[in-house]
């Protein structure tokens, strides 16, 4: 592998104005699908096969007024106002007549024909029952819904909206995290390189890589459904992946310079070496985020397909474009900033890692681990373990309005609901009764369901083509345990809820297809993490031609993993961090465990194979274990340091967002990645080589004839590399590039 990286390299080198006109042309390219498409992600999360969904596409079939999406209007009025005054009284009713025009309105429930109102007065409830689904509602129909209120806001009463749609649900993604994190990333690499274009370079490629990937993700948007999450995971790796890929190159390259290689000959022999490092920490990443599909959920399949693709991006950039960009740079990538208080201070500090790497920090950091091995590697075990309990009270669920800012419309309409209603009206089920001739047939099973513990109320829809809808409305809330309980209680107990009707019942609705879709994710968890584990590990076996190391490395995961959970649910569902991050506590949303599982797993695969490849560099040219770990942790420190703290800083600059959903993501990530790179794979990986010695690379003697070496760490192309410097000719390659 390190030979073919090594010509490619050399031929982006040589044709680097043709390289990076074939990027901007993509990215142009990319940019033009997506405006011409004009596609746009959405919020919604469905589930092919739950029963929720069954319901849903009976009334597309039978009953389509009631297929769709749902808007619940909040009417408030303030202080000794009441809402049943006839001036606001008024303004309700006109708003609620011209909801019935608006296009794409199935049904629009009257509040005071609903006797929707709370008992002082102060609040009505009103409903837009759309004929499509959510994804599907047109932007204008919600401008339109926004517009036939306005009667009501000039009388004087305040209007909030939730449901499964809303004017403003689908709020623009702020370009203040991509921003942030950018912006630490470049003083990060300042501080790494001491050097400007050294610093830049990384960020201006991954630039050029997120810029192909979100537009590309924006324009399949237009013809597929696409979670607005997708991009945001998307925006997180690809940034993150493509500014870390280049930088091992980058590091690499310099280091030769500094030993007086020449640029072209540098920057082809770092990509035949660290390249091939890049290519399998990535090949890693996609698997674990392609791995997704197997969880037979569509828009979980599409983030992790999107997140793959990013990664993707980020690995073609840094194989070709950055070794086409290292030659518009030349030597200036070793130019060095001299401040005033210290001069000269970042190029000693540059050649010392070049030209003496055991003078290091990173070298001393090595040599202590390896002398502290025992005591650190129970320590730091016990601390993720410790940190990784609270993950056992994991309560899965998915985001809604009680978790959203204060100042969201939605939030805003939950609070009232809740205040002068109860908590169970912001997330009423539909009974589904297939099978009754009119809605009479129905009255005894909405009576049943009435009496159901639980239920605060039960109350005919609609009915036509023989199937009626019920509006159940639990006493509790959408993400409490009792809701959920009480929508496995009717699923149970549908025959004696049925009686003598005939009817065959199904529970659908938000609240209910929030519980389907959180249970299916549960229920995916372990199946996705034997899939995604073994690959990973036949990878990763392949790569260093031994089973411990794999074994190992995915231990180490799943402690960091483990903890990364635990902070989760430390901060965002028992609410430690409520006032530090200003959130509201909530379940863990259901398809975060998944996700973190993917790209935390992709990405301590990364840091793996970036330290170990080094270890193994050196222990394949030595032979001695413990001095190759010292030195094979000392190399690989400084610049692991430098890419576990960029992403860390990427995925925190997430938490600026208003977004609850996103602010649990980008925690989650910078948890695990923190952990994994410096406790993991800096301090217990080292730690365990250090103690198992030379037995860490055993593999039987069958495994050698079988298994191709496919020489990730370069060894060979560097080994020839130098003796052709040495001895050959001046215009002679390695053997075979």
């Amino acid at each position: 592998m390190s030979v073919y990286l090594y010509r490619l390299a050399r031929w982006a080198f040589r044709r680097r104005r043709l390289v990076l006109a074939l990027w901007i042309l993509a990215a142009g390219t990319a940019i033009t699908l997506s405006v011409v498409g004009g596609g746009k992600t959405d919020n919604t999360f469905t589930v092919p096969g739950t029963e929720s969904q069954r319901a849903t596409n009976l009334l597309k079939e039978k009953l389509p007024a009631l297929s769709g999406g749902q808007t619940q209007i909040v009417f408030a009025t303030h202080g000794d106002t009441k809402v049943t005054d006839p001036s606001y009284k008024a303004g309700v009713e006109a708003s609620i007549e011209r909801l019935k025009k608006v296009p794409q309105v199935g049904l629009v429930t009257d509040p005071f024909a609903a006797k929707s109102v709370s008992e002082n007065g102060d609040v009505a409830l009103g409903s837009v029952q759309y004929a499509a689904q959510p994804t599907d509602v047109k932007e204008s129909t919600l401008d339109a819904v926004e517009a036939a209120v306005v009667p009501a806001r000039n009388a004087g009463v305040d209007v909030e909206y939730s449901g499964s749609v809303y004017p403003g649900w689908n709020e623009a993604i702020s370009e203040l995290p991509e921003l942030i994190g950018l912006i630490v990333a470049f003083v990060i690499l300042t501080i790494t390189f001491g050097a400007l274009v050294a610093a830049g370079l990384p960020i201006l490629t991954a630039i050029i890589g997120i810029v192909v990937t979100l537009m590309s993700v924006s324009a399949l948007a237009s013809v597929m459904t696409i979670a607005s999450t997708s991009t945001t995971v998307a925006t997180m790796l690809g940034l993150s992946c493509g500014i870390d890929y280049g930088l091992f190159i980058l590091a690499r390259h310099r280091n030769n310079l500094l030993t007086g290689m020449s640029i072209e000959d540098s920057v082809a022999l770092a990509a035949g070496t660290s390249g091939s490092s890049v290519v399998f920490a990535a090949l890693t990443v996609m698997i674990a985020l392609c791995g997704l599909a197997v969880v037979g959920i569509p828009f979980l399949t599409v983030m992790g397909f999107a997140a793959a693709g990013a990664v993707l991006v980020a690995l073609l950039i840094a194989l070709t474009l950055m070794p086409a960009m290292l030659g518009f740079a030349g030597n200036k990538v070793a130019r060095f900033i001299s401040t005033p208080l210290r001069p000269g201070h970042h190029e000693s500090v540059a050649q010392i890692a070049a030209n003496e790497p055991d003078r290091t920090f990173g070298a001393r950091w090595a040599r202590f681990v390896v002398r502290g091995r025992v005591p650190l590697l129970i320590g730091g075990t016990a601390f993720l373990v410790l940190l990784a309990l609270p993950a056992t009270q994991m309560d899965l669920g998915l985001p809604g309005g009680s978790s959203k800012p204060k100042s969201d419309t939605a939030r805003k309409a939950y609070d009232l609901t809740t205040a002068n209603f109860g908590a169970g009206f912001n997330g009423p089920l539909l009974v589904v009764a297939d099978g009754v001739p009119d809605a009479a047939a129905a009255a005894p099973i909405t009576g049943r369901l009435a009496k159901i513990p639980g239920v605060v109320s039960a109350a005919p829809m609609a009915a036509n083509n023989g199937v009626a809808v019920i509006r159940v409305t639990p006493s509790t809330g959408p993400n409490d345990d009792a809701t959920t309980d009480l929508v496995k209680r009717i699923r149970d107990d549908r025959t004696s809820i049925a009686g003598d009707t005939g009817a065959t019942l199904l529970v659908g609705g938000t609240t209910a297809s929030n519980i389907d879709v959180s249970e299916k994710l549960s229920s995916a968890l372990p199946v996705f993490l034997i899939v995604v584990v073994g690959l990973a590990f036949l990878l990763l076996t392949l790569a260093f031609r031994t089973i411990l190391v794999p074994i190992k490395s995915i231990i180490g995961f799943l402690l960091s993993v483990a903890a990364a959970f635990g902070a989760q649910v430390a901060m965002f569902q028992w609410g430690w961090g409520q006032h530090l991050f200003g959130i509201t506590p909530s379940q863990t949303i259901s398809f975060l465990p998944l996700l973190m599982l993917a790209i935390i797993f992709g990405l301590s695969s990364d840091y793996e194979v970036f330290v170990v490849s080094r270890i193994k560099e050196d222990f394949t040219r030595n032979g001695e274990a413990v001095r190759a770990v010292r030195r094979g942790t000392g190399l690989s420190a400084r610049v692991v340091t430098a890419a576990a703290l960029i992403m860390f800083s990427i995925f925190v600059a997430f938490m600026f967002t208003d977004d609850p959903t996103v602010k649990a993501i980008g925690f989650s990530f910078a948890v695990g990645v923190l952990l994994d790179a410096f406790v993991v794979r800096l301090t217990l990986v080292p730690a365990v080589m250090a103690i198992v010695g030379a037995k860490i690379w055993y593999h039987p003697k069958w495994f050698a004839t079988y298994i191709p070496d496919l020489d990730i760490e370069g060894d060979r192309l560097q080994h020839e590399f130098e003796r052709t410097r040495l001895g050959g000719p001046p215009d002679e390659r390695p053997a075979g590039v």
